[in-house]
């Protein structure tokens, strides 16, 4: 008898503080989307979770002078000794085959609790260093990653021209420096600009439009996004 092939998995870290925000709710109409679309879907709540976003000494055998933190990630690598919900983490992503960032974009980047996420599972020696390259030599390389997340501004301010600016120049060192140096594939970012600012019939229309962009770009064969747009 024939077994059907594997399901792709993906992986949806997610960080914001309320549960009843709209950018919660664009994070489940997004794993929905992604069920919907063949997907095996994996959530990490990292506010709903506690997670501790620190680097920290703490967390590695003792430290023989200076921290050097990545390179305590290696040597923890190679002893066997990742902290426990580290190591949980770091296996979920390499088993995804696509990794979507869900958060509200505060001072134009990652809330921290999300940056410390990336500080603390994109482990060096298990993503890139020691035995693997960057960029295109990475260990993540031939996956996929994607950006999901609100604005406070209109889509007007974030156009080239705008108030704020083209919003490709905010996400170039998240697109670039964190997702394309671990070796993924970049897909375009799914947005909801000002959910705060819109009625409740146009939120409703908003999270449609996600379902749709997230199912859409989750499944067609895309090019990396184009350098000059990062």
């Amino acid at each position: 008898m024939s077994t059907s092939a594997a399901l792709p998995t993906a992986l949806i870290v997610h960080a914001h503080p309320e549960p009843d925000s709209f950018s919660t709710a664009q994070m489940a109409t997004a794993a929905q989307a992604l069920r919907g679309a063949g997907y095996q879907v994996d959530v990490l709540d990292l506010y709903g979770d506690a997670w501790a976003p620190v680097l920290a000494r703490e967390e590695f055998a003792p430290v023989d002078g200076p921290f050097k933190p990545q390179a305590e990630q290696m040597r923890a690598l190679q002893d066997g000794t990742l902290d426990e919900v580290v190591k949980d983490h770091l296996e979920r992503l390499l088993a995804a085959d696509l990794l979507v960032l869900s958060f509200p974009l505060w001072w134009f980047s990652l809330p921290a609790i999300l940056k410390g996420w990336i500080d603390r599972v994109f482990v060096m020696g298990a993503l890139f260093g020691g035995d693997h390259g960057f960029f295109g030599d990475a260990a993540l390389a031939g996956k996929r990653a994607m950006l999901l997340f609100t604005t406070g501004g209109s889509s007007e301010a974030f156009r080239p021209g705008g108030a704020f600016g083209a919003v490709h120049d905010f996400l170039f060192h998240i697109h670039r420096g964190m997702l394309e140096f671990v070796g993924y594939q970049v897909l375009e970012p799914v947005i909801t600009y000002g959910p705060a600012h819109l009625t409740d019939g146009e939120r409703a229309a908003a999270l449609e439009a996600v379902q749709e962009s997230v199912a859409r770009t989750a499944t067609a064969s895309l090019p990396a996004i184009p350098l000059s747009a990062r």
